[in-house]
């Protein structure tokens, strides 16, 4: 059964002394892009190692951008972004610990499914000779060990997606960021994707941030969901998840599973109606 919110207007209580460190933390960060939209505004975010968060919200709330900021491909306007376990570099942001999945596959047509799996590994100047049973045991993690000389014109939508799962997995990175990776398929592929990713994040200990607009998606994937409440996005509310019941098909006709839909489309219904608190 769903817990209660622990936190709400991005607030959360501080770690137990003697805890780990969160494996990022985001202290009141704000971004304001050049053409005057504020996409963000004093968000701040723990995100503990292992765990499996989904960012939830209304379109423009800014989960997409947040999700870049944690992966350093862009800066907020104030406020800090910290990665305390990792290796920093130069440029102040992190180095080989964090992988990516967009929204939209991204393969090279004109490669074939292991050399796109390749992809940052080539770019990070390692030979393909000295890291092909990397590349291996990444598409094998997502069952496409079969399909590493197929072109993704022969691939399906699911199967193109999990070709960009694997080339994020490939570097393996402590945190795995999702930006809404499933949004454009069929529900039965959707489901079954679902149901990979878990069995990703349980066999392997993976840190992975979810983006979905999705009550549904957010309350089977997660043990934290965060809400967030429209555009300029913040915290609005968080709920953790008990993670002891499997998720299967079974999970998704429980009464657990629809108290947890319950309470977080309740959340999610109240940050949207945040629309007109006057920050817009």
């Amino acid at each position: 059964m769903i817990q209660a919110v622990i936190s709400q207007e991005g607030q959360r209580t501080p770690p137990k002394e003697g805890r780990p460190r969160p494996l990022v933390t985001m202290q009141s960060v704000s971004k304001r892009f050049s053409n005057g939209t504020t996409a963000l505004s004093e968000m701040s975010l723990n995100i503990e190692k292992g765990e499996f968060i989904s960012l939830l919200g209304p379109s423009g709330c800014g989960k997409s951008t947040a999700l870049r900021i944690i992966a350093g491909l862009g800066d907020p306007t104030s406020g800090s972004i910290d990665w305390p376990s990792s290796r920093i570099g130069a440029n102040g942001k992190p180095q080989g610990d964090i992988g990516f999945v967009f929204q939209e596959p991204t393969l090279m047509p004109w490669k074939r499914v292991f050399d796109n799996v390749y992809l940052p590994l080539r770019l990070a100047g390692r030979p393909k000779s000295a890291v092909r049973e990397d590349i291996e045991a990444a598409l094998e993690t997502v069952d496409l060990q079969d399909f590493a000389k197929a072109y993704p014109r022969e691939l399906s939508g699911g199967m193109k997606m999990r070709v960009s799962i694997a080339r994020a997995l490939v570097t393996k990175p402590k945190l795995l960021l999702m930006d809404e990776p499933f949004a454009a398929l069929d529900e039965i592929t959707r489901q079954k994707l679902n149901d990979d990713v878990l069995k990703l994040w349980r066999n392997t200990g993976i840190t992975i941030v979810f983006v979905t607009h999705s009550v549904f998606e957010s309350a089977y994937l997660s043990n934290r969901i965060v809400v967030m409440k429209a555009r300029p996005g913040r915290v609005h509310s968080e709920f953790p998840l008990l993670t002891s019941v499997e998720r299967n098909t079974h999970y998704r006709t429980s009464e657990d599973y629809r108290q947890a839909c319950e309470k977080v489309s309740r959340a999610l219904l109240e940050a949207m109606g945040s629309e007109t608190d006057g920050h817009s």
